[in-house]
């Protein structure tokens, strides 16, 4: 009977037990962290013993001592001065700017530390995403919430591409190729006697085995990670090693007798850090390499300690090569360090000379949203079914841009070693080689200044090049015939008119006469015809050319005389640029760049269409999720949303219908309504002005602007859920916004008496002008005004026992207010060319047609909502946790317009409004509410309006109905740390149940045996 009462009482323990356990893991807020690491910088380079010293004795007596420890690095190093450290946090609370601002922190002149940031993951691995749990849709289906590991280092593997090539180029690879050597022509320079001797070449990758026997000459194998082999455990790096030095005939490399060092910073899991790359990079540079090849590539051109030390190990001589990623076909993929003006960037071409659909688009997008980007990659060369080194020995082949660097590295190495040695400090450097390169190049006949950049790699074109070479500066690229398709797309398929906002174009000065450089004269715009004489040319160049290049942007107008113009201007832009030598002589040269440009009579308003460019963020810095949330593929949104990038399609179908499209670069105060026909805001993320807010009501409806709007899904719960952990930054990521900024949005609608409900729905959509197409996913309306138009789309939601039931949801509304009329859409996906699974230009080109031309044949087959639709009230609210002024422009600058809007709008002055009272509590760094300040033109008018603004005392606004900036303060750590910690309490609370109903339980059995043994006595 005990053994019975027993089981049965201790079974209901254990079922406690479990139950308590079970409810404490259902509501844990995050799991077991790891300690997380941190990357010190120094002001100067020293030993390692003498940091770790310093940083102890800054600790010391501050509220990071004994929760932060130095990391000893014991690699080759170690034995040279450095610039960094690791720190290790054992507190989740410790961060880097708690260690930086809290422990570190310091004024005085002798105050070493110059920064702390994460010690990120850099992964090697396709960018793919795994399933970490379910979203819940609208409908009441659920997708998958599909994370990554975010680090900086992210681009599509070609490891498992073996033989598998772009359509045509399948071929049997069993038996090896000396196809790459037979269509570059390296013999030209070999039968001259040179094949890369002398040339020190470093392959940061995965190692290669001890006297590998297809690459002869490797004088140094390095490890820099914590796995402890020299060896490659995976191939990539014995393939990237044999395609530049390989002596197998069947697969030879490009420069069979260079130098090879290899840097093992990649792990057998394809995962490295940042500290274990700037170790690498150090002592690279303290040993003197000549060149480097990076087969990794990733998004976050914003990950300081890496991006600034490539371009340290540039400004020291070192040339680098890098693949520019494996993202395509979409536009505006360039990764990074393959982005920098300091890196040759390199994309992959097929065996038939077509581009490989896997190599990433430029253009380069650091530059966005305020200037345009620079047309990369550097170079073009093969990627697809190359063959290089197996990683025992014998022939394998590899499709990639992770393939056509190493290929370029082969070709940098066989033309430096023809360089005499005596004259390779003056000559060789990342400048003059890229120089080389571009020159030499052949350009490909079907593909853009994005896809190709400045063509293919021709090494017998190159070398022809270098043997004539002096050091000297260039423009690349050296000619701009912006008539010339479809090398020149985008400026090729638009001419250019009176009124317009600017062409803008950024080129790239090439300085092979040193490291650091200053332009001296120019730039100048020389017409070369009458047409020429009709633009005004305009330049914002880098005031110090380092390391070994610079920027020069280009901004071109028709005057407003040539309104009726016809013609093709024809000019030159040209510089000079003073430098010292690597032998400290002051050396100066100059350079021009051709520009040609189609000019036409100014069109008429209808035809002519703004793109808001000002309002998109993407990443880095913030963390912006995918519009489609059943994309697996990437959970990021960093393509631009330019319509030079990801909406490059959307743009060229409107050309072809004969509308012209310009990007608007500043606020949205800066252009004058009346001389367009449709404003158009497609998947914004940025907050809006208080400017923009009156004065896109006003041109509406006085001024008879078109307003559409294409947004996309937001939810709060969903925003919520997609926080995940990233293990490579050791921290939580949090979505800032949704898919759009919904509240932002209703913020500008407010005066139109319209307004999104956000959602995220996924549904067929039946459009009035009889296209069809489906919304992944968006948001619904929540509000039109009288006399508006709404369609209604069928979406299924699931019901209590799992059927699907349909529902009617808003999903498009038209409508005229005053002088103007506007058109809401909850979704953009269907014009994204990177995520699109549906199309609808058309429908897009109907809505366009109703604001413009009135055409009224949408509205027939919509429902007619004469007293209006829905309520302003309850909208959507913005999340609490997200610290939205950290990523967002508008939120840390004054309104004003820049250099890259209409000239009669950059003479305004703005001023900011006067400052909350010093009793109202400051907004919290947990939530993003805007703190909207009034600031006006200095003469207190809008130069597209005949009145004034109002001025508005008050720097706060009302947002989200009657919910006010005040209720809306919470703590500085509320939001996230109070669900923690009620989380918490639960699973405390519970765990205490627990263990109270074992001891109860425990003492009741007791007492029965006890009971049991005296019964027995007597």
């Amino acid at each position: 009977m005990a053994a019975g009462i027993l089981v049965e009482w201790g079974g209901l323990a254990l079922i406690t037990v479990a139950i308590a356990v079970a409810l404490g893991q259902a509501h844990k807020w995050s799991p077991v962290l790891e300690s997380a690491r941190y990357i010190v910088r120094f002001k100067e380079y020293r030993q390692q013993e003498f940091l770790e010293k310093y940083i102890y004795e800054r600790l010391y007596m501050t509220p990071c001592d004994g929760k932060v420890r130095w990391i000893a690095r014991n690699n080759l190093a170690s034995k040279f001065p450095t610039d960094f450290g690791v720190l290790e946090s054992v507190d989740e609370a410790v961060d880097e700017r708690y260690i930086l601002d809290g422990c570190l922190s310091c004024r005085d002149d002798e105050c070493l530390v110059k920064d702390v940031h994460p010690d990120r993951a850099l992964l090697r691995e396709p960018r793919g995403a795994v399933v970490t749990g379910e979203i819940m849709l609208d409908s009441g289906e659920t997708v998958p919430h599909l994370s990554t590991q975010s680090g900086r280092m992210r681009t599509k593997s070609s490891f498992g591409l073996d033989g598998a090539g772009e359509a045509g180029g399948r071929r049997s690879l069993l038996g090896g190729s000396t196809e790459l050597v037979d269509r570059l022509k390296p013999h030209v320079v070999w039968e001259k006697g040179f094949s890369g001797t002398g040339i020190k070449m470093g392959v940061f990758d995965t190692g290669i085995k001890e006297n590998h026997p297809d690459v002869e000459h490797i004088d140094e194998r390095s490890n820099w990670t914590h796995e402890p082999t020299l060896a490659d455990g995976l191939g990539h790096g014995s393939f990237v090693a044999g395609v530049i030095a390989g002596k197998n005939p069947k697969c030879p490399g490009l420069a069979p007798n260079v130098s090879i060092y290899t840097f093992r910073v990649f792990t057998n899991d394809q995962v490295s850090f940042t500290s274990w790359f700037l170790d690498a990079f150090n002592y690279a540079m303290a040993t003197e390499m000549d060149v480097l090849n990076l087969s990794i590539g990733g998004p976050d051109f914003m990950d300081a300690p890496f991006v600034d030390k490539v371009m340290e190990v540039t400004s020291s001589g070192i040339i680098m090569t890098s693949a520019i990623g494996n993202d395509g076909p979409t536009y505006g993929t360039m990764n990074n360090p393959a982005d920098q003006n300091d890196v040759i960037g390199v994309g992959g071409i097929t065996y038939q000379g077509e581009l490989a659909g896997f190599s990433s688009r430029g253009m380069t997008t650091w530059e966005i949203p305020l200037g345009y980007g620079r047309a990369k990659p550097d170079i073009m060369t093969y990627g697809s079914n190359v063959q290089g080194s197996s990683i025992g020995g014998g022939c394998r082949g590899l499709s990639g841009t992770s393939v056509s660097s190493p290929v370029v590295a082969g070709a940098v190495c066989l033309l430096a070693s023809t360089i005499p040695k005596d004259k390779r400090s003056r000559i060789l450097n990342p400048a003059s080689m890229k120089q080389i390169l571009v020159e030499g190049a052949s350009r490909l006949p079907h593909a853009n200044m994005f896809e190709q950049g400045q063509g293919s790699l021709s090494i017998e074109g190159s070398y022809k090049v270098l043997k004539d070479y002096t050091p000297r500066i260039s423009i690349v690229p050296a000619e701009l015939d912006l008539t010339d398709c479809p090398y020149a797309w985008p400026f090729c398929s638009q001419p250019i008119y009176a009124d317009a906002m600017p062409l803008m174009f950024n080129a790239t000065i090439l300085n092979g006469m040193g490291v650091d450089g200053r332009v001296v004269q120019g730039p100048e715009w020389a017409p070369s015809n009458e047409a020429a004489n009709m633009l005004d040319v305009r330049f914002e160049y880098s005031d110090q050319l380092w390391p070994w290049s610079g920027y020069v942007a280009v901004f071109v107008r028709v005057l407003p005389e040539a309104a009726n113009f016809s013609g093709k201007a024809e000019g030159t832009v040209t510089l000079a640029v003073e430098s010292s030598s690597s032998a400290g002589e002051v050396l100066r040269s100059s350079a021009s760049m051709a520009l040609n440009v189609n000019i036409i009579p100014t069109p008429s308003r209808s035809k002519r269409l703004l793109w808001d460019q000002f309002h998109s963020i993407k990443y880095p810095p913030a963390y912006i999720p995918r519009d489609d949330l059943n994309a697996q593929n990437d959970i990021l949104d960093w393509h631009a949303d330019h319509p030079h990038t990801n909406f490059h399609t959307f743009y060229d179908t409107l050309r072809r219908e004969g509308y012209f499209l310009e990007i608007l670069n500043s606020p949205l105060t800066c252009f004058n309504a009346s001389k367009y026909g449709v404003l158009m805001l497609v998947d914004s993320e940025e907050e809006f002005y208080q400017e923009e807010i009156h004065k896109v009501s006003k041109d509406v409806t006085e001024h008879g602007l078109g307003l559409l709007i294409a947004a996309d899904w937001y939810d709060l719960e969903t925003i919520h859920k997609m926080r995940f952990y990233d293990d490579n930054t050791r921290s939580w990521w949090e979505a800032v916004t949704g898919g759009a900024n919904i509240p932002a949005l209703n913020d500008l609608l407010q005066g139109l008496g319209a307004a999104f409900a956000g959602g995220s729905h996924q549904m067929k959509v039946f459009a009035p002008d009889d296209t069809t197409f489906t919304m992944y996913h968006g948001s619904s309306l929540a509000a039109m005004p009288n006399d508006s138009y709404i369609l209604f789309s069928e979406e299924s939601m699931k019901g209590k026992q799992g059927k699907m039931a349909p529902r009617q949801v808003p999903v498009l509304g038209l409508a005229s207010k005053g002088a103007g009329r506007f058109a809401l859409y909850g979704d953009s996906n269907c014009l994204d060319s990177a995520n699109r699974k549906s199309s609808c230009e058309e429908f897009a080109l109907s809505l366009i047609k109703y604001l413009v031309d009135n055409d009224e044949s949408m509205v027939e087959a919509m429902t007619h909502q004469p007293d209006g639709f829905g309520s302003m009230e309850n909208l959507p609210l913005r999340p609490l946790h997200a610290k939205y002024s950290e990523v967002s422009f508008v939120l840390q600058n004054p309104i004003k317009c820049y250099s890259n809007s209409p000239l009669e709008y950059q003479n305004l002055e703005y001023q900011w409004a006067k400052p909350a009272p010093p009793d109202l509590p400051p907004p919290s760094e947990s939530q993003p509410v805007i703190p909207m300040s009034s600031m006006l033109p200095s003469n207190g008018k809008n130069p597209a309006d005949d009145e004034p603004i109002a001025v508005t005392q008050s720097p706060l606004y009302l947002t989200n109905g009657s919910q006010s900036f005040e209720d809306r303060l919470l703590d500085e750590e509320s939001w996230d740390w109070k669900v923690s910690k009620d989380r918490a309490r639960i699973t405390s609370g519970f765990a205490g149940f627990a263990a109270i109903m074992v001891a109860i339980l425990f003492l009741m059995y007791t007492l029965r045996r006890c009971r049991k043994k005296r019964r027995t006595k007597r």
